[in-house]
């Protein structure tokens, strides 16, 4: 399955980007580092309990690591959004876009 390649190899990536050895990422998601490296060469696949940690651990979304299997969450919401602001007049988007400014201000 080419997604599992692709995955392994994403998650070994986004670990030496943190400059995490594979000990510190196994230990960080309580994993043996053998089995760490299984799944970053591609032989076991992680389990979702196990892939969850790894994006917490490695501060990744799971759409990041399965992004060429995957599209990216952003762009669905980008583009619901878009949907749903195509429907509104030129005084409802000037309303909306008020109301997520200041949404976004308090955040």
């Amino acid at each position: 399955m080419e997604m599992l390649k692709t995955l392994g190899k994403r998650i070994r990536a986004a670990r030496e980007k943190k400059y995490l050895t594979r000990e510190q990422l196994a230990e960080a998601v309580e994993l043996a580092p053998y089995y760490l490296g299984e799944i970053e060469r591609d032989v076991k696949t992680p389990s979702l309990p196990v892939f969850v940690k790894l994006c917490e651990a490695l501060g990744v979304s799971a759409d990041y690591l399965l992004r060429d299997e995957l599209p990216s969450g952003g762009e669905h919401v980008a583009t619901d959004m878009e949907k749903k602001l195509s429907k509104l007049n030129a005084k409802q988007r000037i309303a909306a876009e008020a109301i997520l400014d200041a949404y976004i201000k308090t955040l």
